[in-house]
């Protein structure tokens, strides 16, 4: 039994001397030290790789494209305020071509009319000024020796002038920068090509155009497309003629005041009002009326006054009774909403954008108005902007009780008067009103 007993399994386990140890359970071999790299790791390098350059690549074509967007963008503005007038043209059997032409050829030679009208006055004044120099200079000279006891003459003036390093550093510059400004002026010149050439088949293929924008729509988006399409063409042209109109009237009624007090330069004094009052809106009246109060100021004084007063008081005639009329179903936009919008496209686009913010807020502002859901507005005095009449009416009773308590001591009545004022004071508390009518007049008599 006690052999058997060995033979358990504890004797089971049991090795001979000599002999190499049973094998025991396998083992996990040690981790690798290289293992290999994920397949989608370098797909994924490559990709971001890829991305990286397709930015840059963008980014570079963007800002050397930005003056050719910009041209087009004025260019469609342009297209868009001339599209009234083709498709009138185009409603009467004028072929769409040709009647873009015949706007394009008005549209040039009022232009040059201007621009010929107004050079050629800016030309005489200018002459006029280096004429009249040397008036203005003697009586500056005169001036200056009658309040500071000076020798000053105008001989001698002209001659430093003349023989200064500054006019000869001036006059090299001047000549060598005569290149760059004949390449500024070539530049502009083929900017106007570009800009004129794109707003002519803007406006002759406009209905090939939104064809073309529409056929790669569903029919929903259709509808949406071309009702901001005719937003856009109703709100610019309606901007466009609405301030033509408006600086024609401006520019005469400043010119008939200019000519009024014999101001110099009136014409162009006139010509610059009407134009920057009404493309600057708000501000524009009075930044263009600060040129004319300064001319006017070297005539005499007061009639720098009188053009501040009439510029103020125009300014009111033309908000109020002027512009509501001609922009009613133009761009009735709220005046903080126009002047934004202008601050906002001059730090985007410069001048290119304080001219097309307005009419571009004026079809946004139309575009999303139909998807806006308005309700009535209860006629609360809150609403209104002032108290209602419960507080008008206690408002008035706190002052004419004071009134009351105060008079008779200001008419100067006698004492029994004061004390029975008092007393009517006191009764007609709210101490005395809760107390009997004995306590009244017990506190009347005190």
């Amino acid at each position: 039994m006690a052999a058997t007993d060995e033979t358990g399994p504890a004797g089971r386990n049991t090795t001979v001397p000599g002999t190499p140890p049973p094998a025991g359970p396998p083992t996990d071999p040690a981790p690798r030290t290289g293992a290999r790299m994920p397949r989608w790791l370098p797909r994924a390098m490559v990709l971001a790789l890829a991305l990286i350059a397709v930015f840059q690549f963008g980014s570079w074509a963007f800002h050397q494209l930005t003056g050719l967007l910009i041209n087009v963008l004025i260019a469609f503005f342009l297209a868009l305020a001339v599209e009234p007038a083709v498709s009138w043209m185009a409603a009467r059997g004028v072929r769409r071509g040709f009647g873009t032409f015949l706007v394009f050829v008005g549209v040039l030679v009022v232009g040059a009319g201007f621009v010929t009208l107004l050079g050629s006055m800016l030309a005489e004044q200018i002459i006029k000024i280096v004429e009249d120099f040397p008036q203005y200079l003697d009586s500056v000279i005169n001036w200056i020796n009658t309040h500071f006891h000076t020798e000053l003459r105008r001989v001698d003036i002209q001659e430093n002038l003349l023989r200064s390093d500054w006019l000869r550093n001036y006059v090299q510059n001047s000549a060598t920068g005569v290149l760059d400004v004949s390449a500024q002026v070539l530049g502009g010149l083929f900017r106007l090509l570009t800009i004129a050439l794109f707003s002519f088949y803007f406006a002759a293929d406009g209905p090939r155009l939104r064809r073309t924008i529409c056929s790669v729509l569903p029919p929903a988006r259709q509808a949406e497309v071309l009702r901001a399409w005719e937003i856009a063409v109703n709100k610019t042209g309606g901007y466009l003629y609405s301030r033509g109109l408006m600086a024609l009237i401006s520019g005469l009624a400043h010119y008939v005041l200019l000519e009024f007090l014999d101001v110099p330069y009136a014409p162009v004094l006139a010509v610059w009002v009407g134009v920057v009052s009404q493309f600057i809106p708000t501000i524009g009246t009075y930044l263009a009326g600060a040129l004319p109060m300064l001319i006017a100021f070297t005539v005499a004084p007061w009639y720098a006054v009188w053009v501040l007063v009439f510029v103020v008081v125009y300014q009111q005639f033309e908000n109020y009774v002027l512009q509501p009329k001609l922009t009613a179903r133009t761009v009735d936009i709220h005046p903080a909403v126009a002047f934004g919008s202008v601050v906002a496209g001059t730090a985007l686009l410069g001048a290119v954008g304080a001219l097309i913010a307005i009419p571009a807020v004026a079809t946004l502002q139309a575009f999303l108005g139909a998807y806006v859901k308005r309700y009535d507005v209860t006629d609360d005095p809150r609403v209104l902007g002032h108290r209602g009449s419960g507080g008008k009416s206690a408002f008035g009773r706190r002052v004419r009780g004071l009134w009351a308590q105060r008079r008779p001591e200001d008419d100067g009545a006698g004492p029994a008067a004061g004390a029975g004022a008092a007393g009517a004071g006191a009764a007609g508390s709210g101490a005395a009103g809760a107390a009997g009518p004995g306590e009244g007049g017990t506190a009347g008599a005190s």
